[in-house]
């Protein structure tokens, strides 16, 4: 009997772990999305790629499809 409620209880706080984990990674992927990213021509440049300013883009490189602020 004592068993089963140390099992229960142990299985009971690896479910709400669980739980509180995907929960976090969830909320941290949504706001990674949801946020668009702008780099300056000069971070564009360092990066490798050449800002192009009439579409306000950054071509090549580490920011490349990014848009220029």
């Amino acid at each position: 009997m004592r068993i089963r409620r140390i099992l229960a209880a142990v299985i009971a706080t690896a479910a709400l772990a669980g739980l509180g984990l995907t929960g976090a990674a969830t909320a941290t992927a949504a706001t990674a999305q949801g946020a668009p990213t702008y780099v300056t021509p000069s971070q564009c440049e360092q990066g490798g790629g050449v800002a192009d300013l009439t579409d306000n883009l950054c071509k090549g490189g580490t920011h490349n499809g990014e848009r220029i602020d």
